[in-house]
């Protein structure tokens, strides 16, 4: 179960949901068994410089190697780039959580 996480100032004019479903569709082409990719945005009222922070946090797994991790980056800058209609500063992080990391659903239902 991947994270997203956009912070990105106030003035950046993006479609939050639509990078955030992008974000999902690069992470499950790159890995089909990653399940679903939870993302928050966060727009910044009080900011400097014009910005986009894209962090992306999944579980540490034998298949994510260096050579994986440095694809998804690849695709997913070109995927998150394409729908900034504007100059900004861009910055993207992929970290991996420790097997001390619980992520699973919640239905009290069940």
């Amino acid at each position: 179960m991947p994270h997203a996480e956009i912070k990105y100032s106030e003035d950046l004019m993006i479609d939050a949901p639509v990078i955030l479903a992008e974000i999902e569709q690069v992470i499950l082409r790159n890995d089909g068994g990653s399940g679903e990719c939870k993302g928050r945005a966060y727009p910044a009222l009080q900011y400097h410089h014009t910005h986009l922070l894209v962090s992306i946090s999944m579980l540490t797994k034998a298949h994510r190697d260096a050579a994986f991790t440095q694809k998804l980056m690849a695709d997913l800058e070109t995927a998150i780039r394409a729908q900034i209609p504007q100059k900004c500063f861009f910055s993207l992080g992929i970290t991996y959580t420790t097997e001390s990391y619980l992520t699973t659903e919640h239905d009290p239902k069940v």
